[in-house]
């Protein structure tokens, strides 16, 4: 996108291509405006439309431009925070609603690929965090016995087990959560954007909002070639936020996340690494990450920025990780490189914002995105049918709130993250 090979990468080869659209143009009435084609912008769309109402989608650059095109594909159940940590953050009420929401949000979007017959490589055999070292195996007991309190389908695999699951003998055990699964992100984003057109919405891309004002009792939101008068307004452009609403882009700190993809690799490799195709990351506070694509392509991914001397660094730093990780791949070749921009919050938690009469939206998926933006997206059109009460949202209202120092975090997590590669992985067995 934007002719830039490191902006999506692999997803953009092989996503299937997006519905056509066209930028606003003109005056547009609509009931619904929508800002952003990401998974909450989308799955707002597809529902509202579904139910009747007619929702307009007004996207800055394409459909999943932002963090929906560009990340590793992990459809993961609930938050990095632990689900004790949630529910002393949010309180009991809204606590233990989110905890349930985003638990079976997996199933919602593996529900919505089989109903919309959506192409995009989904693989529903769970998910792998994998501990690296005592702590890290300390960290996934401690996670198991508070999932499986709750019922979860959550099984703690120890060091042989998650051997022969992942194929390699680096890490001390794994969390295996059977609720989640991978796709290929631009592929599952593109899925929605085509349903939700089938279902009557309409999508403008290349048209990025530059005002948003009440008129007569309704809202007007314009960009360079047109305009869009509408009742309500949802705001899901999220990290990647610009022009009226970039307070929520202030609220979250970006932490760079990057992805390699392999070759497609032998049938005997295919066999030997991650068999029964599960997701994995570790327990590494700079993690790693890695599945495989439908065509055998095994995506390494990591903190960073492949940008300046993050490039070399990185692909460096992949390169032995990789062989500390599979020593029988031998030498292997990325064919695509890519990244993209994770919004931290401050307490690692999405955010519900009323930014205006009738304008609502949710943000801050601290990395995890696709179930999240999906089940919420699905709630705003929810609120705004009347299926949904003020009360009954999954997040309490809160206002916007700038993060202080944030240029400096994000440099710390761009340079700290290829100070951490320059090293890594360059000791034998150390990954």
């Amino acid at each position: 996108m934007l002719n830039d090979p490191r902006s999506h990468g692999l997803w953009e080869r092989t996503a299937p291509p997006a519905p056509p659209t066209t930028p606003l143009s003109g005056a547009v009435r609509a009931d619904v405006v929508i800002v952003g084609a990401g998974y909450t912008g989308l799955s707002a769309a597809l529902h509202l439309a579904e139910s009747g109402v007619d929702a307009v989608v007004v996207e800055a650059v394409e459909i999943g431009f932002g963090g929906a095109g560009r990340n590793v594909g992990l459809v993961n159940a609930g938050m990095w925070v632990m689900p004790d940590q949630l529910v002393n953050t949010l309180g009991p009420v809204y606590g233990e609603r989110l905890i349930e929401l985003l638990g079976n949000a997996p199933r919602a979007v593996f529900d919505l690929i089989k109903k919309h017959a959506i192409s995009c490589e989904d693989e529903r055999s769970g998910t792998l965090h994998c501990g690296v070292g005592p702590a890290g195996l300390r960290e996934l007991e401690q996670r198991a016995a508070i999932w499986q309190k709750r019922g979860a389908p959550v099984r703690l695999l120890d060091a042989a087990e998650t051997a022969e699951k992942v194929g390699t003998r680096a890490y001390t055990g794994s969390l295996l959560d059977l609720r989640a699964g991978t796709i290929q992100p631009l592929a599952y984003a593109r899925g929605l954007a085509a349903a939700a057109v089938k279902a009557g919405a309409r999508i403008f891309t290349r048209s990025p909002v530059q005002s948003a004002s009440e008129t007569g009792g309704k809202w007007e939101v314009k960009t360079a070639t047109g305009s869009v008068l509408a009742d309500w307004v949802i705001v899901a452009t999220d990290a990647y936020s610009i022009g009226p609403w970039v307070q929520l882009r202030t609220e979250q700190v970006h932490l760079p996340y990057f992805n390699l993809a392999t070759e497609p690799l032998s049938d005997a490799m295919r066999k030997a690494i991650l068999p029964e195709r599960q997701g994995v990351w570790d327990t590494k506070s700079v993690l790693s990450s890695y599945r495989f694509d439908r065509q055998g392509r095994l995506v390494f991914g990591s903190v960073g920025a492949l940008r300046g001397t993050g490039i070399a660094v990185h692909r460096a730093w992949a390169q032995r990780s990789l062989a500390a990780l599979f020593p029988q791949l031998g030498p292997v070749r990325f064919e695509s490189e890519w990244y993209g921009q994770i919004g931290m919050t401050k307490d690692n938690l999405p955010r519900f914002h009323r930014l205006g009469r009738n304008v609502i939206g949710f943000s801050g998926y601290n990395g995890r995105g696709i179930a999240p933006g999906t089940v919420l997206g699905r709630c705003l059109a929810d609120r705004i049918t009347g299926k949904l009460t003020d009360a009954e949202m999954p997040l309490p209202d809160t206002a916007p709130d700038t993060v202080a120092g944030r240029a400096v975090r994000e440099a710390a997590y761009e340079y700290g993250a290829q100070a951490t590669h320059l090293v890594g992985a360059r000791l034998p067995g150390r990954i």
